[in-house]
Parts: C-alpha cells; sequence; structure tokens
C-alpha cells in the first residue's frame, strides 16, 4: 500500500500533467445549472425533455469498465451518478484525460443529459468534464479513516465529509437556533449585538479569560454573560432585548463544558420568573415540535416528552429527596461539609456554603432528572443579580430547566433595586478577596445605570449548545461544537 506521502506526490504531478496541457486545476468560474437534490426530485421530468445540464460536486466514488467509468459525487445537497463513455458522447481525448488525472476527492464540473441505467440508478452522462479543484490528499475512506475521536473534532471537515450523521447534526443545531430565534423576535423581541471586550466579566458567577488591548494599554475580559448589557438597555427604554452569542468561561473542560460556548440570553421589562417559565415551555415544546413533528423523542435510551407540563421541584425538595438531608434549609457551611464528606462529593477550601450544596444536588439528583423539569426557589447567595422571593426573602425568584440530567436554562426575576444589588455585590467581592474564582465583581457603571430607574424584569439564558446535544442525541458537547477547543498538538 502506498504512503500518505506517495499518494500526495502522484496527485502532484497530476496536477502538474493538467498544467502542462493549459488547463488550470482551479480556476475561478464553475457552471452550475441543477443541484444534485433538484437532479433527484424532478429527474422524470428532466429524463423526457433530455436538455443538458451542468452539475458540480466531489467525486466520492470511482468504477472503471474498459471504456466505461460510473463515479458518484457530491454537491452538498446529496448524491449523484455521473456515467463517463470513451467516444460517446465523451471525446476519448478527455475520457483518457480523465483516467490519467482525477482521482476521488476532486471537485468537477460535468455537462450532459439525465437518464436511468439498466439497474434503476438516476444518472448524468457526461459529454464534457471540467477540473474544478484538483485534491492532494486521499478522503479517509480510502485512507485510514478518522477512528480517533480528537482527531475528529480537530478535522471536523473531514468528520461532516465522512460521516453523514454528524452533517446532519449540525444541520439539526442550526435549523434550532433559527427556530428560537425567530420565536422570539415574534414575540416581539428585538436582537442586538454586545461587546465581546468588557473591562469587567460581571453577569455571572465564573472565572473570565483576560486580553489586554495594547493601544489603551488596558486589561479586557471576553463575556462570561452579556445580562448587564441587555439590562442597560430596559434602563434606556427598549423592554424586549435578546443576544445570541459566543461566552467564555476560563474552567474546566469536560463533556458538558467547553471554554467557548453558545448562549441566548434575553431580557423582557414587566416579566418575572412565572412569566418567564410559561415562555420556557412554550419555546421548547415548539422547538421540539417543529424538529421532530411531535413533542417526545429519545435520547440515551430514554423517551424525553416535552408534552405534559413540566415539573417542578424547589432546590431544598431536591436535597431533602435525593440527599437525604432533612432540613437542607438551615445548614451552615461546617454542617454542609459533613454532608458533603457522606456523599463523596469533595469540598475545597475557598468553596462557599451554595458551592457545597450545589455540589451535592449534581453529584445526587441531577443525572436522576430525565424528563423536563424546573428547579425554583434557591438560597440567595446562588445569585447576585435575582430578586428575593417575597415570602422568603432568604430565598430567590430563580428557576432552572433541567432535562436528561442536562441544565438548559436559566432565569429568575431580575434585581432592580441598587441599593440591594450594592450589598450583593459586597458579597461577592469577599468571596474573591478569600481567593473564591467564579464571582461577579463590583461594577460600578452598572449600579449607576440602576440608579436611573430600571423596570422590574425577567431574565433567561439558554444553553445553545447543551440544547443541541439534547435533540441529536449526543453526549458529548464536543460533537455539537463545529470547532470545540483542544490542546494543541506537540
Amino acid at each position: 500500500m502506498a504512503s500518505l506521502e506517495e499518494i500526495r506526490q502522484n496527485r502532484i504531478e497530476k496536477l502538474n500533467l493538467l498544467q502542462e496541457k493549459g488547463i488550470d486545476p482551479y480556476p475561478i468560474a464553475s457552471n452550475q445549472s441543477i443541484t444534485c437534490e433538484i437532479a433527484r426530485d424532478r429527474f422524470e421530468e428532466f429524463e423526457l425533455k433530455s436538455d443538458k445540464h451542468n452539475m458540480v460536486g466531489r467525486i466520492l466514488t470511482l468504477r472503471e469498465q474498459g471504456k466505461i467509468i460510473f463515479f458518484n459525487f457530491n454537491d452538498g445537497t446529496g448524491n449523484f451518478q455521473a456515467l463517463l463513455k470513451s467516444g460517446e458522447p465523451l471525446s476519448e481525448e478527455s475520457f483518457g484525460l480523465f483516467q490519467k488525472t482525477f482521482d476521488i476527492g476532486d471537485f468537477v464540473e460535468l455537462k450532459g443529459t439525465l437518464f436511468l441505467t439498466k439497474k434503476g440508478e438516476k444518472t448524468i452522462l457526461v459529454e464534457e468534464i471540467k477540473m474544478l479543484a484538483k485534491s492532494l490528499r486521499p478522503l479517509p475512506e480510502k485512507w485510514h479513516g478518522l477512528s480517533d475521536i480528537e482527531e475528529r473534532f480537530r478535522k471536523r471537515y473531514l468528520d461532516i465529509l465522512s460521516n453523514p450523521e454528524v452533517k446532519e447534526r449540525f444541520i439539526i443545531r442550526s435549523r434550532m437556533v433559527n427556530l428560537i430565534r425567530q420565536f422570539y423576535l415574534d414575540d416581539g423581541f428585538v436582537e442586538v449585538d454586545l461587546p465581546n471586550l468588557q473591562p469587567l466579566a460581571g453577569g455571572a458567577t465564573a472565572a473570565p479569560f483576560a486580553t489586554h488591548h495594547n493601544a489603551l494599554n488596558i486589561d479586557f475580559y471576553l463575556p462570561v454573560a452579556q445580562e448587564l448589557y441587555l439590562k442597560e438597555l430596559l434602563v434606556g427604554g427598549m423592554s424586549k432585548v435578546f443576544e445570541i452569542g459566543k461566552r467564555f468561561r476560563n474552567e474546566g473542560i469536560d463533556t458538558a463544558h467547553n471554554p467557548e460556548f453558545t448562549m441566548l440570553e434575553s431580557n423582557e421589562a414587566y416579566a418575572d420568573a412565572m412569566s418567564q417559565r410559561e415562555f420556557i415551555e412554550r419555546l421548547f415544546r415548539h422547538v421540539v415540535k417543529s424538529i421532530f413533528s411531535k413533542y417526545e423523542f429519545e435520547y440515551d435510551g430514554e423517551m424525553i416528552d416535552f408534552e405534559p407540563e413540566f415539573e417542578v421541584i424547589t432546590f431544598y425538595d431536591i436535597l431533602r429527596r435525593y440527599a437525604d438531608i432533612e432540613q437542607p434549609e438551615k445548614l451552615n457551611r461546617e454542617q454542609a461539609t459533613v454532608e458533603a464528606e457522606r456523599l463523596g462529593v469533595r469540598v475545597e477550601p475557598e468553596d462557599a456554603l451554595e458551592k457545597i450544596l450545589d455540589n451535592i444536588y449534581k453529584k445526587t439528583a441531577r443525572s436522576k432528572m430525565v424528563q423536563p423539569i424546573f428547579i425554583i426557589d434557591y438560597p440567595v447567595s446562588f445569585n447576585p443579580f435575582a430578586k428575593r422571593k417575597t415570602e422568603n426573602p432568604n430565598l430567590i425568584d430563580r428557576f432552572q430547566l433541567v432535562v436528561a440530567g442536562a441544565e438548559l436554562v436559566n432565569a429568575f426575576s431580575e434585581l432592580n433595586n441598587p441599593l440591594d444589588q450594592k450589598e450583593r455585590y459586597t458579597e461577592q467581592d469577599k468571596k474573591g478577596a478569600k481567593g473564591e474564582k467564579e464571582i461577579s465583581p463590583s461594577d460600578m457603571e452598572y449600579l449607576e445605570a440602576m440608579e436611573y430607574g430600571m423596570p422590574p424584569n425577567g431574565g433567561i439564558g439558554i444553553g445553545i449548545d447543551r440544547f443541541a446535544m439534547l435533540l441529536t442525541n449526543v453526549k458529548n458537547i464536543k460533537e455539537v461544537i463545529l470547532f470545540p477547543t483542544l490542546r494543541p498538538r506537540g
């Protein structure tokens, strides 16, 4: 078997042969009159008329039988078959040049008529063929395949080319995003663009990425969240705003986390957590029904059903039910540490009480939550931007949507009291001084904006990547990110 370098050198020689004959192996122009999809769908019409058509695509297979060559090609809309016959109607010279210089992987332009073979294959009978792009490396199926998972992620172009289900996965993701965007637009929201270079990494309790601007000689941060900017727009009189964009969190990489990910964040004036829960139920049902034509689908061997009303449970009830903690609301940090050790949950010296409780929930309960469920009524320390519950100021009016063990949505009634917000910031700064990295630092410009008056509002964050994982039945976030973060080679 020839080595990869030998194959490459052989193809370069074929490229040189084309150039010697005055043929540009990478021409500027190409002509496509019908796609492979249209040729399949309207085949009977085209065959009856015997019109000539121009088709383009990448050669995927080659079968040579003397003076006849069959090959399959793909233009991105699907596969189609081509037939070359030496001398009829393709010239013997063109046929011979094809034999000498064309390979699997090359992009070609074909001109001919459509017909049905004796075996019933829809085919184009080629009378003219043109090289559009000469490939110098063999495609995976003809070489070694892509068996290494990380290699699939690193060379996503070959992964998509080799595995139709991967391409379909990203088509579903794109459709999902468009459905979500249109749902928001139809509800009266305005889509906005927000800065990715920020003087403070605020809006969420997460460790940021830092960068430096040379001309200004100051550090900036990539966004961990955009909700502060969205809420400033509410101060300015916009009532429904959202952004779908990249977020960056300097955290560990695992099957559920990538340092660069996509989120939708929205804020709606005069809304609260309850109205946002109703909105989320409608949105998720709409997306699922639009993609699957029904409300249920399979994920990891389980049937997930979005039609029934979503279950609702409080955060403390989760700890009672799954962690067997009788009165979780009365735990202090030391007591929570003891419970964590009992349950095999690791506690770091800098972990605050809410971090320990959250880790207990993740270890004992989250994987058991299969059907859509809203978790509500979190302790006030869990989020510095959520409004306190009227009936219990120790809790915040927040919810998360969990499906199949994944947290897909985080939302709450947004805090609009600047004095309360300043107190929350003070608590965050104290945690930061003790070494905790995942805090939201005091943002004085945001506080100033709040003091001009912010309407009551509800905020929503949707993990686009995790929702895509659910809809495409994969358990690794890298499977739904085209180019995930990977360690450099070497």
